[in-house]
């Protein structure tokens, strides 16, 4: 068989956070990579557009400047509203992670983490379509087949290793055969940009607990709300349903979505159309591992591809660059290694860390999601839980999934145990 020359050693499918953070850390150890992506920089991502300390911190391991000079709004915690009660609990001082967590839109978030990518080495291909993989004999990924440009040509790029980061769709990896595992927590999120003078410097991520409309009465319309300040005279403004809600898939979202808002104080400015800006925007949140194997045939899964969105909190960010440093340490590994067993032998390593790490709390996660469908059991945790702080603290640590591992206090110490005590998805 004729030797293919290889257009590069790692090729990387999307540049969202996860594919430029992979594209990053693979340049960075010298790795040639290709990312492609199949829009044009800025572009429009549906996402809260809030970030964790969790995700500040893969932020700085790229290092990105956060400071508010470089146009990012930072918060000191989050507010929570619910059961008559509004509570604003600061993120923990930790070792592992800073204290303060960031907002920024997705509309030029995205295009400056491809070009954090871009200046470690990598080389980005916009307008560039992925349509499925390139196949040997022997039914390994060798390549990608693509469209490129608005003529959508027909292209052809080879490299031993693909890292399919092509979003919730996962449109590569289901040309594989690996389809979305039903036993898994998915969510769906709308959102929408309001002018609001009033909320939109706010130092603290707003979560609403519970989501009244004003001719609703005492009846919770069904899902958890948010409002987060982006520092520019606007808000985001969304709300997420999950599938362990009976409303699930048969609700008007966006409607609900107006329906709280009318809810809320006239001079928060989301009462009012004419304050709104652009549509109202709906994408999936698939959590808990939803799609496995993360690693199969030539082909690593990262981020919203492999289901890595957070059960307890949607944050998906976070998890799809943590996955995308993980997969690139990897790689880097496996490709110093001789083509064949040896090198295989180091890539199973990918989805054995990523259980690792996340599948006890991801499983602790799916039990979470079961109980807080049930409307029942949240009006009663929102009623005994919110006027205690302490708890609420301890909360927060674990729905931010935000612990020392080692050390900490007596919060770390008992949610690192349950983590390492819940078997792993």
């Amino acid at each position: 068989m004729t030797a293919v020359e290889h257009d590069a050693d790692v090729i990387v499918v999307g540049a969202g956070p996860g594919g430029s953070a992979t594209a990053y850390h693979l340049a960075r150890h010298g790795v040639r990579v290709l990312l492609l992506e199949k829009t044009e920089f800025p572009r429009e991502k549906v996402c809260g557009d809030g970030l964790t300390p969790r995700a500040v911190r893969q932020l700085v391991r790229m290092g990105v400047d956060t400071s508010p000079e470089a146009g990012w709004l930072h918060n000191k915690g989050l507010r929570v509203i619910g059961g008559g009660v509004r509570l604003e609990l600061d993120w923990p001082d930790l070792a592992s992670f800073p204290n303060y967590g960031l907002v920024r839109t997705r509309l030029d978030f995205d295009d400056l983490l491809a070009q954090r990518a871009v200046a470690a080495g990598a080389k980005l291909r916009t307008s560039v379509n992925v349509t499925g993989p390139v196949l040997d004999p022997d039914g390994r990924v060798v390549g990608v087949e693509a469209e490129v440009g608005p003529e959508k040509e027909p292209a052809t790029f080879h490299a031993p290793l693909v890292v399919a980061a092509d979003g919730v769709s996962g449109r590569f990896p289901l040309a594989l055969g690996l389809v979305k595992r039903e036993d898994r927590p998915i969510g769906v999120a709308v959102r929408r940009y309001y002018r609001s003078p009033a909320k939109h410097d706010d130092n603290y991520l707003e979560s609403w607990l519970e989501l009244r409309s004003k001719d609703s009465g005492d009846n919770l319309l069904p899902g958890y709300g948010w409002i987060f300040g982006l520092g520019d005279g606007r808000v985001n403004v969304g709300l997420g349903v999950l599938n362990s809600s009976s409303a699930f898939g048969k609700t008007n979202y966006r409607r609900l979505l107006t329906d709280w808002l009318a809810n809320t104080p006239t001079d928060w400015g989301m009462t009012d159309e004419a304050n709104a800006e652009g549509p109202i925007l709906g994408a999936a949140l698939p959590m808990g591992f939803n799609r496995v194997p993360h690693y199969t045939r030539g082909v690593m899964l990262v981020g919203d591809s492999g289901g890595m969105v957070n059960p307890f909190n949607g944050e998906g960010i976070a998890y799809a660059m943590e996955s995308g440093e993980l997969a690139a340490e990897i790689a880097v590994q496996a490709l110093a290694r001789p083509a064949g067993a040896e090198r295989e032998r180091a890539l199973t390593a990918y989805p054995m860390e990523l259980k690792a790490r996340f599948g006890g709390y991801y499983r602790l996660g799916g039990i979470f999601v079961k109980l807080i469908g049930r409307p029942e059991i949240m009006r009663m945790a929102t009623k005994h839980g919110m006027p205690h702080p302490m708890l609420m603290r301890f909360v927060l640590k674990l729905l931010a999934n935000l612990t020392d591992p080692r050390g900490g206090d007596a919060m770390d110490r008992v949610i690192n145990a349950m983590t390492k005590a819940a078997p792993a998805v």
